[in-house]
């Protein structure tokens, strides 16, 4: 029996949003944090955290999956090392979601999707 095995459908057929997720996933790990809508953030997250997870796996087949889902190979390169370094000892909840509020065009609810141990960014001031 498949209970529980619904996909968030997000207004997509199903090749949109295999590739909206795949782009998600691969600007996420290219700039660890991204800002879209909370239906968007909550669907990333299971696939951004298989993919730490073979990361941290390491080995060929787990790069060739990776591969399959971010094409990037820059990316997979830092996910298999930098990431899978930082979450060594950690055994999941990689992702963090955090709620913004609402888009002032048509009120849809934001999210901020982060990785978990992300090195701090200084955001310049205003003055600078």
């Amino acid at each position: 029996m498949r209970h529980g095995k619904r996909v968030p459908k997000l207004g997509r057929t199903a090749a949109h949003r295999k590739a909206m997720l795949r782009n998600m996933v691969t600007d996420l790990f290219r700039h660890e944090r991204i800002e879209t809508t909370l239906p968007k953030a909550k669907a990333l997250r299971p696939l951004a955290e298989k993919m730490v997870t073979l990361g941290k796996r390491g080995d060929l087949h787990a790069r060739r999956q990776a591969l399959a889902v971010v094409r990037d190979k820059g990316v997979v390169h830092k996910l298999f090392t930098e990431l899978a370094e930082r979450y060594k000892d950690r055994q999941g909840g990689y992702v963090r979601i955090l709620k913004l509020g609402y888009r002032r065009g048509d009120n849809a609810p934001m999210a901020l999707v982060e990785m978990v141990d992300a090195p701090v960014r200084e955001v310049p001031s205003e003055g600078e």
